[in-house]
């Protein structure tokens, strides 16, 4: 069989995108989860990440997590997938335990699988530069079996925003050993990371299953066996995932960056990727920076795919309007105390 045979990419949309909220509250009052939205009136960032991952893996073996509490938004945005390889949370216990239980589920039909995980909260400009490093990654994992591969972002800029990836020499194999991961730095202390060679850390990873699999046991053995024994008895009885639930309903929140690959740097490798146009798209202040870079797409490349639910530069535009008679009141207020004083 060929490795593509082997490759399988995996979404990331079950998560909350609190940090967001400000820009995905919907007119109605309803908070649209930001991997449902569009960055202007396009695909939304979940469309996105899916035509990301169609780039290097088949339909059949592209997969999504999703949160069950989602459905309204996700149903019809992942109606081209395999029905099978949607796969449901009954609630978010955080991206750790988002990326243990598909990857138990990919495992299961394929214990050679080559995985590419992918979050659906990112914008890129130049994808088919981010498509080649991916591609790049994979070809490593035949001479990795063991080891699991980070692409980081060669930085535009410091961003305090972001995690960093410290990475330390080349191994000799085409990637860099990693050191150590830095959350969220300051200004500072971002621009000497920077300097030293530092990377955003995309959470863009590419990994054999088998490779992924044991970080996960050697931090959350429990686990990683109480996990297979649900999806054991409810496959055993046919059941529309009542053991999972429950299993859920007593499960940790499990941050995959802290919990997981924090300390566990040795079965870890960096791949550099250079500049393309990357955000995540985390917080107001990620879009605000993505809409000044980005350029609206025109009509044709909008047309490939359903619009977002909500569009972030429409949102933005909003907030920004709001913002501007209350901060022309208070520069009225602060005129007169100066006349007065």
């Amino acid at each position: 069989m060929s490795e593509r045979s082997h490759t399988w990419a995996l979404v990331l949309a079950a998560g909350e995108g609190t940090r967001l909220r400000a820009l995905t509250l919907a007119p109605s009052g309803t908070t649209v989860p930001k991997q449902f939205c569009s960055l202007y009136d396009g695909p939304s960032l979940l469309q996105e990440a899916l035509f990301r991952a169609l780039a290097v893996a088949p339909e059949s073996q592209t997969c999504a997590v999703v949160a069950q509490q989602h459905r309204r938004w996700w149903e019809g945005a992942l109606r081209s997938l395999p029905a099978q390889n949607v796969i449901v949370q009954p609630q978010n216990r955080g991206t750790g335990i988002g990326i243990l239980l598909p990857l138990l589920e990919i495992l299961a039909r394929d214990v050679e699988a080559r995985l590419v995980l992918l979050p659906s909260d990112h914008h890129v400009r130049d994808e088919n530069l981010l498509t080649c490093a991916i591609g790049d990654a994979l070809e490593q994992l035949g001479w990795r079996e063991r080891e699991s591969l980070l692409l980081g972002l060669r930085p535009e800029e410091p961003d305090p925003e972001l995690g960093y990836i410290v990475p330390g020499t080349s191994d000799g194999r085409g990637a860099l050993t990693v050191m150590r991961f830095v959350e969220k730095p300051s200004p500072m202390m971002a621009r000497e990371l920077i300097a030293a060679g530092g990377l955003w850390n995309a959470f863009i990873v590419v990994s054999t299953g088998l490779a992924l699999l044991d970080l996960f046991l050697a931090r959350v053995p429990e686990i990683v066996q109480a996990m297979r024994r649900a999806r054991d008895r409810d496959e055993a009885a046919h059941s529309s995932g009542a053991a999972l639930a429950g299993l859920y309903e007593q499960l940790p929140v499990v941050d995959f960056s802290r919990d997981i690959l924090a300390g566990q740097e040795g079965a870890l490798r960096a791949l550099p990727v250079p500049p393309c146009g990357w955000t995540d798209l985390g917080t107001p202040k990620r879009v605000a920076e993505a809409l000044s870079r980005c350029p609206r797409p025109n009509g044709a490349s909008r047309a490939r795919a359903g619009v977002g639910y909500l569009s972030l530069a429409e949102q933005h535009r909003r907030a920004l309007l709001a913002r501007e008679p209350a901060e022309r009141l208070r520069s009225v207020a602060g005129q007169g105390q100066l006349l007065h004083s």
